[in-house]
């Protein structure tokens, strides 16, 4: 994979190789990172994530014979293909693999013909070829990629008409049923949505969006990405762990989601839980977290983009002791990036590895990445991937 976005060419040749034919159109979807609002988007809460210009990208064309035929140019194997009247998801019980790469893209499909907009001539199936710059594994949502891109070039090749918000939820859909990953709806939505120098404030319950200026270059400023390479084990089922520890909360406290219990009313809503302390800490975390959302909405209205800074910063505490998603990798980041002059840092992401953020003054960007990286190399780690996170435009058609 290569660092640098990779253009249509690439992916168009990709799909002459292996299908021996002309795509009809090559689309892209961006990967995210995410800038504050950590595990609130399945409690209703608010997010704030931005696109990144690493891009999976689709070459793709109809057929008519009711297969859907995809393949990679970034993971081993052949073709797969697959026919969409066969599409179903795998029973929670059934265990095992649920298809690889290959079921987030017919997870796609199948969430499409269950809401009934695949259908009829539009049933027809589809041969796509893949090729993606979104680092896997390193919590920057290289799997909503791979499934808006995917819906993004059936909408077109069928001309289905959905909306980018409307194709956030189908494949949130696919992701949660045929994937069996009980994501909420902001890795989707980031993909699809995101527009070029902003990030985006989305309310995941209203699913009411609004793009935020967020022109770093503008204010001397820079975001920096930094790709730990690592992904504990320690992670598998922790996600729906968490996610259950939240429901359990909301339950515990009478209400629909964590996000109905005001940030003012905490200790009150902590009370009622004593005596259970892995609940306190999940709702702690969340309602606090949905509060650090609304303060940086407000310094950056206000022109302060420095000081959301210490707001990351307290996000990732909450990340590390309340939520407890992060690891010693991401928490040596924080520490090394705040020690070496950082404005503020925290881990993005589902935790247990993948990234941290770190906003920085552009003048201390390369200092700050040497320091994290040399305190990587005492620590006997892997030398972490370091690259601007440059708010960039959701998923389009590329040619």
């Amino acid at each position: 994979m290569s660092d640098s976005v990779s253009g249509p060419d690439r992916a168009v040749e990709g799909f002459r190789k292996v299908f021996g034919a002309e795509p009809e159109g090559v689309w892209a979807a961006p990967g995210r990172v995410n800038l504050i609002g950590e595990h609130t988007d399945y409690n209703d809460g608010f997010v704030m994530p931005l696109a990144l210009p690493h891009t999976c990208l689709a070459a793709a064309r109809a057929r008519t014979d009711g297969v859907l035929r995809l393949h990679s140019g970034d993971a081993p194997g052949g073709v797969v293909e697959l026919r969409l009247d066969d599409l179903a998801p795998v029973a929670d019980d059934a265990g095992g693999d649920r298809g690889g790469w290959a079921a987030y893209p017919a997870g796609v499909a199948w969430a499409l013909r269950d809401a009934g907009v695949l259908t009829g001539a539009a049933a027809g199936g589809a041969d796509l070829h893949y090729t993606s710059t979104v680092p896997t594994g390193a919590g920057l949502s290289s799997s909503a990629a791979l499934e808006v891109v995917t819906a993004s070039a059936l909408n077109e090749l069928y001309g289905l008409g959905l909306e980018p918000l409307r194709i956030a939820q189908l494949c949130q859909r696919a992701e949660n049923v045929f994937v069996g990953v009980p994501c909420g709806i902001m890795d989707q939505t980031a993909s699809a949505c995101c527009t070029d120098g902003n990030a985006l404030f989305l309310d995941t319950r209203e699913l009411s969006l609004r793009q935020v200026p967020f022109d770093l270059a503008a204010e001397g400023l820079r975001l920096l990405v930094v790709d730990t390479q690592v992904k504990h084990e320690l992670g598998d089922g922790a996600y729906a762990n968490r996610r259950a520890a939240c429901e359990a909360g909301a339950r515990a406290l009478g209400v629909r989601a964590l996000r109905d219990v005001a940030y003012e009313r905490l200790d009150e809503a902590l009370g009622t839980l004593a005596g259970d302390e892995t609940l306190v800490k999940r709702v702690r975390h969340v309602v606090t977290e949905n509060h650090r959302v609304e303060e940086v909405i407000e310094r950056l209205d206000a022109g302060a983009t420095r000081s959301i800074g210490p707001i990351l910063t307290d996000g990732h505490a909450s990340c590390r002791d309340d939520f407890e998603i992060s690891c010693a990798e991401l928490d040596l980041v924080v520490e090394t990036a705040n020690a070496a002059g950082a404005l503020g840092a925290r881990m993005t992401g589902g935790g247990f590895g993948g990234s941290a953020i770190v906003l920085v003054e552009e003048a201390d960007a390369e200092s700050v990445g040497k320091a994290v990286t040399e305190a990587f190399a005492a620590a006997g780690h892997r030398a972490p991937r370091i690259f601007p996170a440059v708010p960039s435009a959701g998923a389009r058609r590329l040619g």
